[in-house]
């Protein structure tokens, strides 16, 4: 018997042999279960005779490849018994990806621990059905045709459940998807998988935009993504990333209580939201003196948006830093912050009132304080 669980895999295990099962569900088998996939046959009409593209070939062709989620519905993705691990998502849904919002659930919490709009979730809040921009890194992959990737592990010790909610308020949406997981213990030491959507628009102009808060236990913070719009003219990204570790801030406890050692001030702090982001001066190429997208590993600028000039407003910016090599690792609780400072002529700081939107990924013990509301329809569309 192997020793290895085949849950988490790199190229460091890549060629250990484990006992972990492999599973894996989509529209056509929607359960996972051993021998459970191309079951489907063709529907038929009234006379009883097949119908749809595979009415010709029958059983265990491409009978059942999609589902269809209808405004104000919550469709199951996955129901999963454990102990196991999701390895893989691959996912391509229509329609707009702000308003359909992904959700997952572990150990029969009522509380999900992630909660974020589809597109903001694969980093690719301004892209759409007929918008493209690639990314390949690590954790999220974006393929043409919109084919979101997702290689965040998530274990689970007793369950797992996954949802998507269309919360538009007219529009049909139709999803391709494939949950690619294994069953086996999950070592005592893994932590569970959150994401955490959060938006502020406009931000008031001398505030401190917040990326993640209220967070209690023993984990570990593993990537930010972003979603920028300007609504000053010049450059944006002066304001400075904070990590607030173990009681470096009173983070306003539920219980009312103080933090023993509160200081107010962060143990780590950035130096720019580029720098933050693993660019510098401005993310412009010199050559052209434009902003310069990329995509890497751990970090990437996939997508600007550009409806005038260089640094005019209304320009967005879809931004990644995956913390894979060095997660920021915390004890009791953990809360992160950004400035959003440009400049005025004089030479001074600018604080900003942009249109923000983030969401934060990261690795905790449960269980899952409950997350901010989720902003209602007209909150999350984007003009």
């Amino acid at each position: 018997m192997s020793t290895f669980d085949g849950l988490m895999v790199d190229r460091s295990n890549l060629a250990r042999l484990s006992d972990a099962k492999t599973r894996s569900i989509c529209s056509e088998n929607r359960t996972g279960a051993k021998a459970g996939g191309a079951r489907d046959v063709p529907p038929v009409d009234a006379d009883g005779k097949p119908t749809g593209c595979a009415r010709d070939l029958g059983q265990g062709w491409k009978v059942h490849p999609c589902d269809a989620i209808k405004p104000g519905e919550t469709f199951v993705l996955a129901d999963i018994e454990g102990p196991g691990c999701i390895q893989h998502m691959w996912m391509t849904p229509t329609g707009d990806y702000r308003t359909t919002i992904l959700r997952v659930y572990y150990d029969g919490q009522s509380q999900p621990a992630v909660e974020c709009p589809i597109g903001d979730f694969f980093a690719s809040a301004y892209t759409s059905y007929k918008v493209f921009a690639p990314i390949t890194s690590l954790a999220v992959c974006v393929n043409p045709g919109n084919a979101f990737n997702c290689y965040w592990p998530m274990p689970f010790r007793k369950r797992l459940r996954m949802t998507l909610e269309n919360v538009h308020r007219k529009e049909d949406k139709t999803v391709f998807f494939q949950i690619d997981y294994a069953l086996n213990t999950v070592p005592d030491d893994a932590a569970y998988f959150h994401a955490q959507f959060r938006r502020t628009n406009p931000l008031t102009a001398g505030d401190v935009y917040t990326i993640l808060d209220g967070v209690r236990g023993q984990g570990h913070y593993v990537g930010t993504y972003m979603a920028w719009q300007l609504n000053n003219n010049g450059w944006w990204g002066e304001g400075e990333i904070k990590f607030y570790l173990d009681g470096d801030t009173d983070p306003a406890l539920s219980d009312g209580k103080s933090v023993a050692g509160s200081t107010g001030f962060p143990t780590i702090c950035g130096t720019g939201t580029e720098d933050y982001f693993c660019g510098s001066y401005n993310f412009e190429n010199k050559a052209t003196q434009q902003y310069q997208e990329f995509t890497g590993p751990y970090t990437g600028v996939p997508h600007i948006v550009r409806p005038n000039g260089v640094y005019e407003a209304n320009m967005r910016f879809s931004l990644y830093r995956w913390h894979i090599a060095d997660p920021v690792r915390f004890q009791r609780d953990l809360k992160v912050t950004i400035q959003a400072l440009g400049w005025r002529r004089d030479g001074r700081y600018l604080p900003l009132r942009d249109d923000i939107a983030s969401v934060a990924f990261w690795y905790q013990s449960q269980p899952t304080a409950p997350f901010p509301a989720l902003p209602a329809v007209d909150e999350l569309e984007i003009f």
